[in-house]
């Protein structure tokens, strides 16, 4: 069976350095594998969940597949495309959720944490938010789902819907057991400010992530400012004790050079920082420079973006349609002929 990879991220905030060598970087891997299909989408119905932004979503999902397209997707390769522009993910959602057990969903962690203290206030969407991401890659009849080590808890649960789907309603195998991928050195990129806390694109400190719009100048500033101890460079993990900033810098680097940890190390140990901060800030303006550039060139063609993406729109429901018509029949619902 050909391998159909499905993932996507938020138009909520600019895409930062975490989502490249998290994501991006290994998205653009997979499309060039063997008998390997490759479905990125927009999900733009996922950054509701956190309240609407009318005035501001139809660009920010541009940027976002600018950013896919700058990274290296190549739309004649890859489908990438705007959840919202196909209606199934959400009919499926609501199908998913109606038999998956509320006991389930108290056990993401995720929600906790977006909810924060007053969880009573979030939205029921964010609750279910786990459900959508589920219906995302199931529709698609998804077999592998590039992940953070943050999300695995998600592609357990969409497992445990397929399995329940599979075993108490269909009695056949229909939805494929998608399997989580863990890719690269940087599967969780760190704040510049904080070792311990993850980059993000909606962190309150614009310091503390390198924005994929950045240019030149702020990426070198940035590099030269983010935390680090009074230590030199480790040169070896025993080394890494206690010093999460020194890890984070050390884990870009291998991934932005593609190489492992320990070679960085090899390379840089016993240095002082300020001199691997200049190699690191001249590694970082050579891989992103030219990612920046296309953004800003595709953002300038906006006629040019949205027929990609509808053009891809139209991929991605060729495919997800018959997989919802066959869902429905399942289920028992009337269709007409």
């Amino acid at each position: 069976m050909k391998k159909r990879i499905f993932s996507g991220m938020q138009p909520t905030n600019r895409l930062q350095l975490g989502n490249y060598l998290g994501a991006l970087k290994n998205w653009v891997k997979l499309q060039d594998e063997p008998d390997t299909e490759c479905i990125y989408c927009v999900v733009d119905l996922h950054a509701n969940t956190t309240g609407y932004t009318p005035d501001t979503l139809k660009q920010s999902t541009r940027e976002v597949a600018a950013a896919y397209i700058a990274a290296g997707l190549d739309p004649k390769k890859s489908i990438i495309f705007a959840q919202s522009s196909v209606p199934a993910h959400a009919q499926l959602g609501w199908m998913l959720g109606c038999i998956t057990p509320l006991g389930w969903l108290n056990r993401m962690t995720q929600f906790k944490d977006k909810a924060g203290k007053d969880k009573e206030k979030a939205s029921a969407g964010l609750y279910t938010y786990p459900v959508l991401m589920a219906a995302d890659v199931l529709l698609y009849h998804g077999t592998h789902v590039p992940v953070g080590d943050d999300q695995k808890q998600h592609v357990e649960l969409m497992r445990d819907i397929a399995i329940s789907f599979n075993q108490h309603i269909a009695k056949r195998d229909f939805f494929p057991l998608p399997e989580p991928l863990i890719m690269g050195e940087a599967t969780r990129v760190m704040s510049l400010r904080d070792g311990t806390a993850k980059m993000s694109k909606s962190a309150e400190s614009d310091m503390s992530r390198i924005n994929l719009t950045d240019d030149a100048d702020a990426i070198a500033n940035k590099i030269k400012k983010a935390k680090t101890d009074a230590g030199v460079v480790p040169a070896n993990e025993a080394e890494f004790e206690g010093r999460p900033e020194a890890r984070n810098l050390i884990t870009i680097y291998a991934a932005l050079a593609d190489m492992s940890k320990q070679q960085v190390m090899n390379e840089f140990g016993g240095q002082q920082f300020s001199a691997f901060k200049n190699a690191l800030s001249d590694l970082t303006v050579a891989k992103m420079g030219p990612i920046t550039s296309r953004m800003r060139e595709l953002m300038g063609d906006v006629a040019e973006l949205d027929r990609i993406l509808a053009d891809s729109s139209d991929r991605a429901n060729a495919i997800a349609e018959p997989i919802l018509k066959q869902t429905k029949d399942i289920l028992g619902f009337w269709s007409p002929r």
